[in-house]
């Protein structure tokens, strides 16, 4: 459903109907009426632009209005499907619904009546996409500090996903998170209280690789001097984090495409399988389709992973999460290193909001911890000591540092003012004017 405006879809043949429907509707502030002369026109503007709500007849020519309901019941995230029919046709109407229509009216229908059932379907789809945005930012915020509108659509889709148990593909670059985004899924599933086994496939050679994944019999192999019973049987029930698929040697990911297909595993020098019940959550940095194209990843198994694709952003490319998990790792290190409160000075916020951060929330909380540990007081600054250590970096223009800075530097001034611009400026030592201008071009109005 839209975040703005409601789209509600009216299906009918008879231009009259549709006229009726459309003023009926479009009397309530926020709805958006489209028409469709027939079921097949009906299909493809759902399967096009969506529609939150569908009003159709059931009789027209073509695809009618039953064809159509199952047509639409059928595509993920389906709307409701409220039909319309001709009066004494009610049984057909009761057929629709146990079919899964959401209502029926009869012609010549109540318009309050409509409008009625209209806004209070509306009304639940709003909040129940609220809820679920708000329950993917809580199993989110368990484990991940984040305040960007693209963490937040991360977290609406580890909502969505974390209850069906179904494979999830993580992307993203190394120290994006995914590990967390993992343990996110998990708790939210239910089969959080069952166990979640990690494995790192990264630099392991194939014969280890296969036993530690699947186990192996006493005597499999040189070295093998005890059976082991392998991470699938280990996460029976639960959940495995297959981490760095892309590491995995051609011959594992055949043997893991097995376990895919068939839900069986077979240890190594074993001669019978046994079965598993896992759920399969694969993390990589690396592109897996490239890989394909290379010849170094399956295609098959790809798409067996690829059920579920989240790929998780750059810290670059959510730059407003940087000074919150900043904060949230200075706490955390002064906690560790007993130093108890600390802050952070406007110079040490623009200098890290600043940075490119190739090594992403990772690389952010190693130097944040740096910055603690040569600390002389509770005030964090961009203390030399640990900068020029750090290895160089392509960093931004000059001309975008320095706004970023000044940006920091306003935004700090703004809120110790209490969004007085007046004394903002005095502060600043900027006429008002200048100011104003300023905060347009930095959004900070």
């Amino acid at each position: 459903m839209s975040s703005m405006r409601s789209r509600v879809l009216v299906v009918d043949d008879d231009r009259a109907v549709r006229y009726t429907l459309r003023a009926i509707l479009e009397e309530h502030e926020g709805i958006d009426v489209v028409e469709a002369e027939d079921g097949d026109a009906g299909l493809r503007a759902v399967k096009g632009d969506g529609a939150d709500l569908v009003i159709s007849d059931l009789r027209m020519p073509g695809l009618d209005g039953m064809a159509m309901l199952a047509e639409i019941n059928a595509l993920p995230g389906a709307p409701p499907v409220v039909v319309i029919t001709a009066h004494g046709d009610e049984r057909t109407a009761v057929e629709a619904m146990k079919r899964g229509a959401l209502d029926y009216f009869a012609k010549p229908f109540d318009p309050d009546e409509i409008s009625r059932v209209v806004l209070r379907t509306l009304e639940q789809q709003r909040l129940a996409a609220e809820n679920l945005r708000l329950r993917g930012e809580l199993a989110l915020a368990r484990t991940m500090v984040f305040t960007s509108d693209a963490m937040r659509r991360v977290a609406e889709r580890v909502a969505r996903v974390a209850p069906r148990d179904v494979t999830v593909l993580l992307t993203g670059e190394s120290g994006t998170g995914k590990e967390l985004v993992a343990r996110a899924l998990v708790e939210s599933s239910p089969r959080r209280a069952r166990p979640f086994v990690k494995f790192n496939a990264a630099a392991l050679p194939r014969e280890l690789a296969e036993a530690e994944l699947f186990g192996h019999v006493r005597g499999a192999f040189t070295g093998a001097d005890r059976a082991r019973r392998g991470l699938f049987r280990e996460a029976d029930g639960g959940t495995l984090l297959l981490d760095e698929v892309g590491e995995l040697d051609l011959a594992v990911q055949a043997a893991l495409l097995r376990v895919l297909q068939e839900r069986e595993i077979r240890p190594v020098g074993a001669d019978r399988s046994e079965k598993v019940d896992v759920r399969l959550i694969a993390a990589t940095h690396q592109d897996l389709l490239a890989m394909v194209r290379a010849g170094d990843f399956r295609e098959d198994l790809y798409y067996r992973l690829n059920v579920v694709p989240l790929h998780l952003p750059a810290l670059r490319d959510r730059r407003e999460d940087v000074l919150p998990l900043a904060r949230h790792f200075a706490d955390r290190a002064a906690r560790r290193y007993g130093l108890g409160e600390v802050t952070l000075t406007p110079a040490l916020e623009a200098t890290l909001t600043a940075r490119p951060w190739p090594g992403n929330v990772r690389e952010l909380e190693n130097l944040v911890e740096r910055v603690v540990v040569f600390a002389t007081g509770p005030t964090l600054d961009a203390d030399p000591l640990v900068f020029d250590d750090v290895a160089p970096s392509e960093a931004p223009p000059l001309k975008e540092q320095v706004a970023r800075f000044e940006k920091g530097l306003i935004s700090q001034a703004l809120a110790r003012c209490g969004g007085n611009q007046s004394e903002t400026a005095r502060q600043l030592g900027v006429n008002r004017a200048t100011l104003l201008d300023k905060l347009a071009r930095y959004g900070l109005r």
